[in-house]
């Protein structure tokens, strides 16, 4: 059985779910549609009334390394240092520091965060079985980008975008 939408998420899906929009305009690159779209808003056209929609969309995963014990203790003790660096500066800010300086809760939180990170990512590693022997960064692309329109606005905001300067 499913859940109803809750207003927020009926609110979200109107908004996104338009129909008898209009393309007026298709860029091979999101950072021109976006740009076109900056374009419309700076020119005060009502870019509430618009909305980027990417076709062809693909999950692209690029491999960056091999991953073994080394360099998972490497990544665990190098993401745990950032993370407890923070989590002291938080600290310190909050005044949690039991009258400790700043310097002695960014030291504690370091070290503390290379401990538990270095721990952490080791047990994932070990869990992980060798089934993923891999680091990798991914992301959504698509083939082209489309601006679209409602009807009653989209010449107007073709006639703007034909005075867009080249880049």
């Amino acid at each position: 059985m499913s859940q109803p939408f809750s207003p927020q998420q009926q609110q979200l899906s109107n908004l996104l779910d338009r129909p008898g929009r209009v393309q007026i305009a298709s860029y091979t690159q999101y950072l021109e549609a976006q740009r076109a779209v900056d374009y419309l808003s700076d020119a005060k056209f009502p870019v509430e009334r618009t909305a980027i929609v990417g076709e062809g969309l693909k999950i692209v995963e690029q491999v960056t390394g091999r991953l073994d014990w080394n360099r998972a203790l490497t990544l665990g003790m190098s993401q745990g240092a950032v993370t407890g660096v923070f989590i002291g500066l938080v600290f310190s800010f909050l005044g949690f520091g039991g009258g400790k300086g700043l310097l002695a809760l960014l030291l504690d939180g370091l070290l503390l965060g290379i401990i538990i990170g270095a721990a952490w990512s080791l047990l994932t590693y070990a869990l992980s079985g060798g089934r993923r022997d891999f680091t990798s960064v991914g992301g959504m692309r698509a083939d082209h980008y489309n601006v679209l329109c409602d009807p009653e606005v989209a010449e107007q905001a073709r006639e703007l975008l034909s005075r867009m300067p080249p880049r």
